[in-house]
């Protein structure tokens, strides 16, 4: 019996959502704005327990999903459940920023690893340290300001993303992005693959 009672909690929920998501896209904000609040709160539970362990992922996750559900409210079709449609849209989200993450932290191990060669390298004459920097410099020159500013405030400066976003005017997450972007040209520049 209380499963289905759970079916049935379930099954006006979906109808409700749906309803409003409908009505939300032919213009009722009330709606609207009462569907995303609701899942929000599903899509930070949902991106919880698949990140336990990356507590600081999860709000950009639940926004990231959410604007692609606004973005994409015309791809749906109304004959299908509308939960169904949002469970697809934040599976992808959350794909894409594990490929990402694990991207950024092969990417981030790499640079550590010629950081500290650079260091030895380097160290042996402040003229070999010198030309490093106008050499830095000039690769850092070739990157669009989006992804050179994030790099130099963070990386060359040692501000906190926080921080970045602040001085540069650029939310964090384009400070995120523009430093693994810019990173990845960078190391494609080093490769002469540019």
């Amino acid at each position: 019996m209380e499963r289905m009672n759970d079916e049935g909690r379930a099954d006006r929920l979906e109808t409700e959502l749906r309803e409003s998501f409908l009505r939300g896209r032919e213009g009722d904000a009330a709606a609207y704005h009462w569907l995303l609040k609701v899942l929000a709160t599903h899509l930070r539970g949902y991106f919880r327990r698949r990140l336990s362990g990356l507590p600081d992922e999860v709000e950009d996750l639940v926004q990231e999903a959410l604007l692609a559900i606004h973005n994409q409210r015309h791809t749906y079709d109304a004959g299908q459940p509308l939960t169904a449609w949002v469970h697809a849209i934040a599976k992808y989200k959350l794909i894409d920023r594990l490929r990402r993450r694990a991207t950024r932290e092969r990417l981030t191990d790499s640079l550590d690893l010629v950081s500290e060669h650079a260091a030895e390298l380097f160290s042996t004459a402040d003229a070999e340290a010198a030309e490093a920097s106008r050499d830095l410099h000039k690769l850092l020159d070739q990157l669009p300001e989006r992804q050179r500013l994030p790099i130099v405030r963070t990386k060359l400066e040692g501000l906190s993303v926080a921080e970045a976003a602040q001085v540069t005017g650029m939310s964090e997450s384009a400070i995120k992005v523009g430093v693994h972007r810019g990173l990845k040209a960078l190391a494609a520049l080093i490769r002469g693959e540019t």
